[in-house]
């Protein structure tokens, strides 16, 4: 089984219940994290929780403060805060389904996958939700406890199994319409709009994650190896940043011809593996011809009798 679990319990749907133990999907493990280090004693540096005019503070002599304006708070125990919480319910109830594509991506927050407990029961009722789910296009929603705070969240078959997603509640969605106020009302050319799409076909290919890279992170990893090594940094290559547009006729012109020359190149490859085999067939050309003017030859000399026949008639 893969690493700690994030959440176990139950998925219910009705009266049918399935054990299940959830995983996070992603890994927070694969970035580059930093300590803070006294360059002269080399030792990490540690945070002391201060008030101005006091000095360190002890744990127990922290609590919480709602800022009402500002240097004003409304002040709340940890037992008060803690009363609120859900209790940890160990129950997902799916109680509706929709379309996968009514819900707004933009919604979506954090990928969970959905493995079946150690159990023969749970394994077929587990199948069996998921291809329910496949054929009817569907995504069940429900809501799971986890820390005291419930998320709303999304189950959907993904490849051999199943995946939760938890979504965020509509109040943290902020609306789109402020952001795109300097989008002008305009139609776009014709022309323009054409050459884009011939743009986006040529460009058009299966979605492959691994084609994608952090050069971000490799400079950082290199940079370290580095230091570990001892000894010069390699360049690492970088995806180069595009020139800002001036005249956006030009700019799609520029970017038609680079994608046509991309896929140009394997055919310019296939015709070098080519030419071999060409310079072969006209090698051997000759020699054919060679061959084929034998009968020719043999037919004139077989018709100059003839004539000379004729003649002495």
């Amino acid at each position: 089984m893969p690493a700690r679990a994030y959440w176990s319990g139950q998925i219910r749907l009705a009266l049918v219940s399935i054990p299940v133990q959830l995983f996070s999907a992603t890994k927070t493990a694969a970035r580059v994290s930093f300590n803070q280090i006294h360059r002269d004693s080399g030792k990490r540096i540690r945070y002391d929780k201060v008030v101005p005019g006091v000095g360190s503070v002890e744990p127990d002599q922290i609590i919480k403060g709602y800022e009402i304006e500002k240097g004003k708070y409304v002040l709340f125990e940890d037992d008060e805060i803690e009363n609120l919480k859900m209790e940890a319910k160990r129950t997902i109830d799916l109680v509706q389904f929709v379309d996968e594509d009514e819900i707004d991506p933009v919604y979506f927050d954090k990928p969970l996958y959905v493995a079946p407990d150690d159990d023969d029961v749970a394994g077929e009722a587990y199948v069996v939700i998921r291809d329910a789910l496949k054929k009817t296009g569907k995504v069940g929603l429900g809501q799971m406890v986890v820390r005291g705070k419930a998320s709303v969240v999304a189950l959907k078959p993904y490849g051999k199994g199943l995946i939760i997603e938890t979504l965020r509640y509509e109040d943290e969605i902020a609306k789109a319409d402020q952001f795109y106020d300097s989008v002008p009302n305009v139609k776009p050319d014709e022309e323009l709009t054409g050459m884009a799409e011939d743009l986006i076909k040529r460009k058009a290919k299966p979605f492959d994650p691994k084609a994608f890279k952090d050069p971000y992170d490799a400079k950082l990893r290199e940079l370290i190896q580095a230091k570990i090594d001892e000894r010069p940094l390699e360049e690492v290559d970088e995806p180069e940043v595009g020139a800002q547009v001036i005249n956006l006729m030009d700019a799609l012109k520029r970017s038609m011809e680079s994608a046509g020359a991309a896929n140009r190149k394997p055919k310019k490859a296939a015709a070098k593996s080519a030419e071999p085999a060409e310079e072969k067939s006209e090698q051997a050309a000759p020699k054919r011809a060679g061959k084929a003017k034998a009968p020719a030859k043999a037919a004139a000399e077989e018709k100059k009798p003839a004539a000379k026949s004729r003649k002495a008639a």
